[in-house]
């Protein structure tokens, strides 16, 4: 049990800002990995019970168990027996919950594609701070959402220090990917499979026949079978057309460029 001056901050707040989100996230998060779960989870459970008990808001039930499976079954929208930063921004009251701000705006990850490519660009696969800036400014622009420059700033500075897990000051597609939906985030899909770069070089070159340094739609759609076949994943034809869609974003011109898809299939974006 944590001792009293490691206590969660914030929980018994009825709205917390944006910065209060984040402090409670990384004391819950504790390896960092993106994830509340297992016994982070069940910690993260029991502060929140006693906060709201706190503030008189009783559960129906007072077996803990019963309760835990009743708030996973709630808040757990992918069924994953984790909690993500996106879930918990539904659990906790934040100010003008600027996450699912983002939510509204970025609804498919197809938007999300088209977002990316318009703020990243020197084409380096990752945003810097100050192209993040203009991101969420026109973010909270689209959903008409009122916002001063301080609030910028702080936006700006609390969703570096929630995604930019390396801390140098940039976000990489997969880090800002974690603004998604679950269920919208594709990239989610391919950690687990994500290439060196003499692989992904060796499969690109395999499907860029021509040598023209880009490839088509089709030949993107042979492309991610065989990544999923080699990786024995299970793949529907409604989800390959989905990420394809969603991977043809970054192209110009129905021409998907050999950076644009190392960006989405490499660990390490190119530098």
């Amino acid at each position: 049990m944590a001792s009293p001056q490691q206590q969660p901050p914030y929980l018994h707040l009825a709205e917390l800002t944006a910065s209060q989100f984040l402090e409670i996230w990384k004391h819950f998060d504790a390896d960092g990995n993106g994830y509340i779960e297992g016994k982070e989870l069940e910690n993260f459970f029991q502060e929140l019970e006693k906060a709201r008990k706190g503030c008189g808001m009783m559960s129906k039930s007072d077996n803990f168990g019963e309760k835990m499976k009743e708030f996973m079954q709630k808040y757990d929208k992918n069924s994953d027996g984790k909690i993500e930063m996106a879930e918990l921004a539904q659990i906790l009251p934040t100010e003008e919950n600027f996450l699912l701000c983002f939510r509204q705006h970025v609804g498919s990850s197809t938007e999300f594609m088209e977002a990316w490519r318009k703020y990243d660009t020197d084409r380096s696969g990752y945003i810097e701070a100050n192209e993040l800036k203009g991101f969420l400014s026109d973010l909270l622009k689209k959903a008409n959402r009122p916002y001063d420059e301080p609030k910028l700033q702080e936006y700006t500075q609390t969703i570096l220090r929630m995604f930019d897990l390396n801390g140098d000051g940039k976000l990489g597609l997969s880090e800002m990917s974690r603004l998604l939906p679950v269920q919208e985030n594709f990239l989610l899909k391919f950690q687990g499979m994500k290439l060196t770069s003499e692989e992904f070089n060796a499969i690109f070159t395999f499907y860029d026949k021509d040598g023209s340094g880009y490839i088509d739609e089709n030949e993107l759609d042979a492309l991610l079978k065989d990544l999923y076949e080699k990786n024995k994943k299970e793949m529907n034809i409604q989800q390959l057309t989905t990420y394809k869609k969603s991977v043809m974003s970054l192209a110009e011109a129905g021409k998907l460029y050999r950076k644009d898809l190392e960006i989405v299939l490499c660990s390490e974006p190119p530098m």
